[in-house]
């Protein structure tokens, strides 16, 4: 992921700093606002290839300069959120972000999220015959045959099951809120209906990991959603 221009958009200085060391220490190119004004108008002059977007600004509202971004910029957007934040951090997920972090946050991690974000943005738009197959470890999904073998042995699910995996599968390494899975597998009637999601996770991971208890595939994002791990 050389040459990739990063935009933060974040209004405390020790963390503007740690940052900045993170991110040109290990290749990207760093643009800095300290409030939403100005890092709306510095990814107009030059569009980012990923912004980093602190909820808290001086300011305006995180989720407005969101709002504002998603109106026209495609890149993805990783969300900074304090742990009390929870449903801010899953209105800025529904609302087009694509990931985010929690204060305090390790490099490793920030790195990790930074480069899932980058190829799934890469991989966008441009189906083919490789990218109906996706392998992750012992986990192997054909979209195109639908089917799904764990350790080369096929594996039969339910065609709800199969629907969230595929779901999961298709934004590998993004967060997706519960909201967003119960709309995208079961419809738009049934975003409040969070049992089925796991009832149906639970019985998933049986079938898949080999430890449904500590879940090397299909993670939870606690009180957020699901993410099918992809790094």
């Amino acid at each position: 992921m050389a040459d990739c221009t990063i935009l933060l958009i974040e209004d405390e200085l020790p963390i503007r700093r740690f940052l900045r060391a993170s991110l040109t220490g290990n290749g990207y190119r760093l643009m800095e606002a300290e409030t939403g004004e100005q890092g709306l108008r510095l990814a107009a002059q030059q569009p980012p290839d990923l912004v980093i977007l602190d909820l808290g600004l001086p300011d305006m509202d995180g989720q407005e300069v969101l709002r504002q971004l998603r109106e026209w910029l495609g890149a993805p957007i990783l969300i900074l959120s304090v742990r009390d934040q929870e449903q801010q951090k899953i209105a800025a997920l529904d609302s087009g972000a694509d990931d985010y972090l929690t204060k305090p946050f390790s490099t490793g991690e920030l790195l990790a999220r930074i480069r899932v974000a980058l190829r799934h943005a890469s991989n966008t738009g441009k189906p083919g015959e490789k990218d109906s197959i996706f392998v992750r470890e012992d986990l192997k999904v054909d979209l195109g045959l639908r089917r799904v073998f764990v350790k080369d042995q096929e594996i039969h699910l339910t065609p709800i099951e199969y629907k969230l995996l595929t779901t999961l599968v298709r934004h590998a390494g993004k967060v997706l809120t519960h909201g967003f899975l119960l709309k995208e597998v079961w419809g738009p009637h049934h975003q409040q209906e969070n049992h089925y999601l796991r009832v149906f996770m639970a019985s998933l991971r049986r079938k898949i990991e080999t430890d449904s208890a500590q879940p090397r595939y299909l993670l939870t994002e606690p009180g957020v959603g699901y993410r099918l791990a992809a790094d």
